[in-house]
């Protein structure tokens, strides 16, 4: 008895689907953006030219040692604590009242030896080059932190409720703002510029030094 020829299966359309779920796949699938810390490096500076003098109650120097241990203003301080006592620095608008540096929107104590508007005011930030690089980020987000409460704050007092800072700025990075993106991006430089973020690194201190 002849046998039977195995029919042949026909791989054309099952490679046709294939490319179709490859395609649908591609159009579909949401890729993850690497995250990391946003900063902006200052232009290069003229060694020709002199850097503007800048008054020490001006500077919030937070430094971080070997040993992960946080001094702000030279005084040991919790990690917790850190972005309550920014806060209070860059809120602090220790001008006095009349002059031209004098802020309107600061609500600190204006304490004159403190800080004397937002835009003057600087963080230092200076770590051992044995600081752990855990607590090297979770410093940066406190800091960071402060900055963006406050500007959180100013974002509701200037357009109410529903415009919180940090939300839309989310908001417009993700693609998910519902709204005109062209003006809440003007809303938000207008924040922005009311506490500008002044974060300056210094080079890591080595051991002993």
């Amino acid at each position: 008895m002849a046998r039977r020829a195995t029919p042949e299966v026909n791989a054309g359309s099952m490679a046709d689907i294939a490319f179709l779920l490859l395609i649908f796949f591609l159009v579909t699938t949401t890729i993850e953006k690497d995250k990391g810390i946003a900063r902006q490096l200052p232009p290069k500076q003229d060694e020709n030219v002199p850097p503007p003098p800048l008054k020490q109650k001006n500077i919030f120097i937070v430094s971080v040692n070997q040993n992960d241990q946080l001094l702000v203003e030279e005084e040991l301080m919790e990690l917790k604590d850190l972005k309550k006592a920014a806060i209070e620095f860059l809120d602090n608008g220790g001008a006095p009242s009349g002059s031209a540096e004098y802020c309107n929107h600061c609500k600190g104590k204006r304490d004159p030896s403190s800080s004397d508007n937002p835009d003057k005011a600087v963080i230092s930030v200076q770590n051992d080059r044995l600081t752990s690089y855990r607590m090297y980020i979770a410093v940066q987000n406190e800091l960071v932190g402060a900055y963006n409460e406050l500007r959180n704050r100013e974002s509701v007092r200037l357009f109410g409720p529903n415009f919180v800072y940090t939300d839309v700025k989310n908001s417009i990075n993700e693609g998910k703002y519902q709204g005109n993106i062209e003006t809440a991006q003007d809303k938000l430089e207008q924040v922005q510029n009311l506490f500008p973020l002044k974060l300056s690194e210094a080079e890591p201190k080595k051991r002993g030094e």
